[in-house]
């Protein structure tokens, strides 16, 4: 039976010498000259961190994390050969001696076992450049690819290769990436048990999964750490430590997106990059992790808190955004786009119009300010009507919430309270075309040229408008908004880089004292639900028509936070909802949590040079040399005359 045997293996010898000539022959150099394997790029995955260092999220086409050869384990490669291809740095590519074993298995089982005997280079060939397919064509050619690119690589690029683009199960791509999804840990970090449990996958990585069947996974791995036992690999105190060893399994998600609304944001604002998904960036964002948490809880309480108030609330269509930004720099630190992501991916901070009421007013006290009007100004607070030119229209009559009028009143008390009136006669005092011009300049696009403007009746995304709004808490200046720092690619170079451009808008003192009127708001006004005890703050409540939208936009002396609720289909909320009662107070709540997380935060604004103190009807209030108090029987109107 053994010379049967010997002479049945030298004829198998002769043909395998004999079908090699013959394919070497039926596959030309020009059809193997398309395999180079040099240029071996597979898709990575690129990171988005917030401005800590914190991951934000991992996206990707396959999640992939490369491992240089340099930065894999001894113990791995040892583990890997072990198990898988154990003369791997003897053979050229194809091991005829495990051919012949599995042969002779085939055999001795009468056909019912069936074993394999690819080594590591040709699994590698078989998962990267050709198809699963089992057909004798294919396996030839892999043969023949195999003994090629050996003699274009080292073992060491063909490991690095293999272990960088296997599939390790649970969407990992790759041994760096299966460990830091598995067991949160770096390679040069992982236990004999865990370095087990990685190479038993690629045979079955569904089968051994170990977040799905980590008995089976124990179980390979078992197997690995006796193979390395029984070729002498390991000690024997080894082999029993890694037997008795449970490791710790992560089942963690493969994006990691701990802000959603925000990685949307980056994907569209870098979308010019074509291998974003795939070409391993590093992307550094303006993104505060910590501040976004805040944001996205203070939004969900006030959600809550509508719904409370609400029974009838709408929960499909009820929403809120909100974003925050240090108005110096222009940094977004949160960009909450919604309640809840998984709810509804629509970013309302970036895509959603709405109307901001009120919480348009002050830039038309700036643009009174700016053009000499002292907050102490005197302007008509009472009822007018606005007849219609046209038959089908009714006569306009503002009213001001409440109902009631306060006759002639300052500026800051108009915009203490909130004076639609006196805002309106304000507004006719200026000009409309005079209002449009500076509206126009300070980035206002699509606005109407007529009285609607003063109630804020246009639409404008939060993101443009929390933008507009750095002009109050940076004096003046207005600054671009961005959230994207850098991105740097895999070999560490910087691509693209985002600088916040400015625009000075008004002048610092002229600025500051439309930021005290704002800051009166707060403390005497609608305001009054976003006062935090020990630090100043300016801000403005808005509410549209029939409170479809309710506003807060807050300023510190170092951030700003736009706040916005209402339904997504334009429909009014309960008539009780506004900027007040609806948005303030979430202001509130974010800002107490906000300064436990930064105690060192400013409290007080500074004051510009340029800015003086005085008496004005008993009372200490400010004044620049442009905009002085007025003088007997004040007047906005150049001819001293009272606007009614």
């Amino acid at each position: 039976m053994i010379k049967i045997l010997k002479i049945f293996l030298s004829l198998c010898v002769v043909c395998i010498v004999g079908v090699f000539i013959f394919i070497a022959y039926l596959f030309s150099d020009s059809d193997l000259n398309q395999y180079t394997f040099k240029d071996y790029k597979p898709p990575l995955t690129t990171q988005i961190f917030d401005k800590n260092g914190k991951l934000v999220a991992n996206v990707f086409e396959q999640h992939r994390f490369y491992a240089p050869y340099e930065e894999l384990p001894p113990r791995l490669i040892e583990a890997l050969v072990a198990i898988e291809d154990t003369s791997f740095f003897e053979h050229d590519g194809v091991n005829i001696d495990a051919i012949f074993r599995a042969a002779i298995k085939i055999i001795r089982s009468g056909g019912k076992t069936m074993e394999g005997a690819s080594t590591l280079t040709q699994q590698f060939i078989k998962n990267t450049e050709l198809t699963p397919e089992r057909t004798l064509n294919r396996k030839l050619k892999e043969a023949l690819l195999a003994y090629k690119i050996e003699n274009t690589l080292t073992k060491e690029q063909i490991l690095e290769r293999y272990l960088n683009f296997i599939f390790f199960g649970h969407g990992y791509y790759g041994v760096k990436t299966a460990a830091l999804g598995y067991f949160r840990k770096n390679l040069d970090e992982l236990t004999l048990k865990e370095i087990a449990i990685l190479v038993g996958m690629p045979k079955a990585p569904s089968t051994y999964d170990p977040t799905r069947h980590l008995d089976l996974s124990l179980a390979r791995a078992n197997s690995v750490v006796q193979r390395m036992y029984n070729l002498g690999w390991i000690s024997n105190e080894e082999y029993k430590k890694a037997l008795e060893e449970i490791p710790k399994v992560y089942d963690d998600t493969l994006t990691q997106n701990a802000a959603p609304y925000v990685t949307q944001e980056v994907l569209k604002q870098l979308s010019g990059i074509k291998d974003l998904k795939s070409g391993g960036y590093k992307i550094e964002l303006t993104l505060d992790l910590d501040v976004q948490n805040i944001a996205k809880e203070a939004l969900k309480f006030g959600y809550d808190e509508i719904v409370k108030r609400d029974k009838d609330a709408n929960l499909s269509t009820l929403n809120g955004a909100m974003i925050v930004a240090n108005h110096q720099n222009g940094d977004i630190l949160a960009l909450v786009g919604g309640v809840n992501y998984t709810k509804s991916n629509f970013n309302r901070a970036t895509q959603s119009l709405r109307q901001p009421g009120s919480s348009f007013k002050p830039f038309l006290y700036q643009i009174a300010i700016d053009m000499g009007y002292s907050p102490m100004s005197k302007i008509a607070d009472i009822s007018r009507i606005f007849e219609s030119n046209k038959e089908d229209e009714k006569d306009w009559k503002p009213k001001n919430y409440g109902g009631k009028f306060l006759g002639l009143i300052s500026l800051k008390e108009a915009l203490t309270g909130s004076r639609n009136l006196a805002t309106i006669n304000l507004a006719l005092a200026l000009g409309l075309d005079v209002i449009h011009e500076k509206l126009s300049f300070m980035g206002f696009k699509n606005i109407p040229v007529d009285l609607s403007i003063v109630l804020g009746s246009f639409g404008i995304s939060i993101y443009d408008y929390a933008k507009l709004y750095t002009v109050f808490g940076n004096y003046g200046v207005q600054k671009d908004l961005i959230l994207i720092k850098r991105v740097i690619d895999k070999n560490g170079k910087v691509i693209v880089e985002f600088n916040s451009g400015e625009r000075k808008i008004s002048e610092p003192e002229q600025a500051f004292l439309v930021n005290d009127m704002m800051q009166n708001v707060v403390k005497k006004g609608t305001g009054r639900n976003a006062r935090v005890e020990g630090i100043e703050i300016a801000g403005k409540t808005g509410t549209s028509n029939k409170s479809v939208d309710a506003w807060f936009c807050g300023l510190t002396p170092e951030i700003e936070a736009i706040i916005w609720y209402g339904n997504d289909d334009n429909k009014p909320m309960k008539q009780t909802e506004g900027g007040a009662r609806t948005a303030a107070p979430v202001f509130k709540e974010f800002l107490t949590k906000y300064l436990e997380l930064y105690p060192d935060s400013a409290r007080k604004f500074s004051i510009p040079k340029g800015v003086y103190q005085g008496f004005f009807e008993k009372q200490r209030e400010y004044y620049t040399r442009t905009s002085p108090f007025p003088k007997n029987n004040p007047s906005l109107s150049e001819n001293n005359e009272i606007i009614f």
